[in-house]
Formats: C-alpha cells, structure tokens, sequence
C-alpha cells in the first residue's frame, strides 16, 4: 500500500516514466526492450554534503553511466519510517530490486521490515551490522577499512604541523570513530613522536554550529592542522581555511574548500563496490553479504596532495601505502598505550583488519587529548 506519503515526486516519476515507456513501445513497433535493472539509492542527507552522502551519490554516479541499469534516488531521507516508505516506492513504482539504504539508522528496523516483506528484493547496508544469524539472507552490509586512509592522513598532518597540536572534530565516541581517530594519531605519531590530537566530540553526525565552534575554540588553543569525522566536513574545513590552518579531509574530496590549506584527505571508493553489486546482479547472481575492502582492494583511498606537503611527507606515505597493501604492516601493534596509560595492545601482538577486537575498540590511544566518556 502507497500511503499519500509517497504520492508526489515519485508517483509523478512514476507516471511520467510510464508515459514515456508507452510512447516508446508505440514508435519501436511493439519491439520489447530490454529491461533494465533498477537500483535505488536512500540518503540521509543532500547529496551535495561534501561529505558522507557524496560520497555515496559519486559512486550512484558512475553506475547510471553503465548500459541496462536505472538508478533512482531520494536524498534528505530521515532514519525514520519514512525511508520505509522510500523503499517502498521504489520497490513498486520504480521497479527497484537492488536496494542501497545508505545512513547507518536504516538497517534495524527499516531496512530489515522491508527486507522481509519483500524477499525477493536485495537490500545492502553501509556498515557492519549485518549478521548471518539473526539476519535475512537478501540483506548484506558492506564497508571499507577507511583507517588505513586515515592513517596515512595523519602521516602529512605529522610531518606537516609547526606546532605539534592536532584536532579531530568527532561526531560520537562509538567503535569506528575512535579507531579513524587513533589510527590519523598513530600515522601522526609515526613522523613525528611528540605529536598530539585533540578531539572533540559534538555529539550527533550533522551539528554544524558546533562543528564550528570545535574547531575555532582549538584554533585558539594553538592547532594549526584540523581534521573530523563527521557527516559533512564542509564547516570544518571552511572554518579552518579561513582562519589560515591546514586540514585534511574525509568522506570525499574537499580541495575545493580550502585551496591552500587541504593538505590531503581519507575518501570512499564506494563505486568500487557498487560496480560489483551490480555486475553481479546483471550476470543473475546475488552480491555478498558481509563485503570489506581496504586500499588493497580499491574501496578506499586518498585524496591528491595538496600545495604545502612536502616530498619527503610524500615519500612517508608511499612507504607506509604499500606495507599496508602487501600486508608487511599492520596499523594496530603492540605494545600499545590508550591516553590513561593503561595497555590496550600487549608486546608481540599484531591486528590485521579484519580483527573481530578493532570493531569494539572503546578507548583513545596514547597521545589523544580527550575522552570518550
């Protein structure tokens, strides 16, 4: 059922596609074309963010350029029962049957309620919440090993800074953001040892006001090299060029921001992915359920260096690029101290990605100002 919710933008696309497709089938001669497949896209915010959402509709972006395939989106989507009503008109005017919820509050319960009203449909997930055991086998979640961008990031923040002071404007202390935030530490750290990060929590995703005033009351605090995890890094960013300190990005590429100050920055390649999906449902298969990548596999990756790195910045990462790529390094050893003194890493032991121990790490490493509580 269609609630009046839904009657507007898409019932007219709706309307106006069946038109379309009746006036074409009338000058083709009654010729049957072939149908394409249908992939949706959900997003939480404008896909125009400079951010997460970009990202996302970037990698939308290059499968609409892919013969036999249809994408429809829908952007400033709330984690409500909304995106419910979004996937269902996908789903019955649209013609979906490849479904991407991208925000991390759809899954449970939106993305799952649909998925099991509709088993015939895929759904995947951005994240890692997707669990063979309690969840429905046309769902999946995907995601990529973003703190080894992160940390190369901070390897140029490291050799970059003059004053030694960092500052990470955070949304929330949860798993993901803690390990973005400890791993552009340890890269800063490796260059330069007396290097610290400052963070700031702002409490929610979008908080733009306070994005700002995080970054300012660092600014004054001696910080000359800014970076954040947030939804959209656009006031970080712009609030720090105009105060002459550099940044370095996330989520997608901000160069254009801040022409000066962008030193380099950890981006999606969330194309990668999608093109998979896809070519996977065009060849009647179904794509994974539980999808990870790294630099290695392409899902992750930098952004171009801006004006101020320096080569010997440049050579740094390089080295540490391709450790990471060949599997020669490992971003999380021990030994290795949180911020109280306490060993979260004992000597001898080394975490590869896909550690079960790094998706709940609770804790800020050794040389973060701050706290997760």
């Amino acid at each position: 059922m269609i609630d009046k919710f839904n009657i507007g933008r898409r019932a007219l696309l709706g309307s106006a596609a069946s038109a379309a497709g009746a006036a074409a089938l009338g000058l083709a001669g009654g010729a049957q074309a072939q149908k394409p497949l249908v992939v949706g896209f959900i997003y939480v915010g404008p896909r125009d963010d400079y951010g997460y959402n970009q990202a996302h509709a970037e990698g939308a972006a290059v499968l609409k350029k892919m013969a036999g395939v249809k994408v429809v989106e829908e952007e400033k989507v709330p984690e409500t029962v909304a995106v419910e009503k979004s996937m269902e008109s996908m789903i019955n005017m649209d013609g979906a049957t490849l479904l991407f919820p991208t925000s991390f509050g759809y899954f449970d319960p939106h993305m799952l309620r649909m998925a099991a009203k509709y088993p015939k449909i895929q759904f995947r997930h951005c994240g890692g919440l997707w669990n063979k055991a309690k969840n429905p086998m046309n769902t999946g979640s995907y995601f990529g090993y973003i703190d080894e961008a992160q940390y190369l990031s901070g390897i140029v923040a490291g050799s970059t800074t003059k004053s030694g002071k960092i500052g990470f404007v955070a949304a929330k202390p949860i798993p993901q953001v803690l390990r973005n935030i400890n791993a552009f530490t340890l890269g800063a750290r490796s260059v330069n040892p007396k290097a610290t990060t400052q963070v700031i929590f702002t409490g929610d995703w979008s908080l733009p006001v306070k994005e700002a005033e995080a970054t300012n009351s660092m600014i004054a605090q001696g910080v000359d090299v800014v970076t954040c995890h947030v939804d959209s890094p656009k006031v970080v960013i712009e609030t720090a060029e105009r105060a002459g300190i550099y940044t370095s990005g996330y989520h997608t590429n901000q160069a254009k921001l801040a022409p000066k100050g962008y030193l380099t920055g950890a981006e999606w390649q969330w194309e990668k992915i999608y093109v998979d999906f896809v070519e996977t449902m065009k060849k009647g298969g179904v794509p994974g359920n539980f999808v990870r990548g790294g630099l290695k596999e392409g899902y992750v990756k930098n952004s171009p260096f801006g004006p101020a790195v320096s080569d010997a910045a440049k050579a740094k990462v390089e080295e540490a690029r391709k450790g990471i790529v060949d599997g020669s390094f490992a971003i999380f050893k021990g030994p290795l101290k949180d911020n109280k003194g306490n060993t979260v890493i004992a000597g001898g032991t080394t975490y590869t990605q896909t550690e079960p121990v790094l998706e709940g790490m609770n804790y800020l490493v050794e040389g973060v100002l701050g706290a997760t509580s």
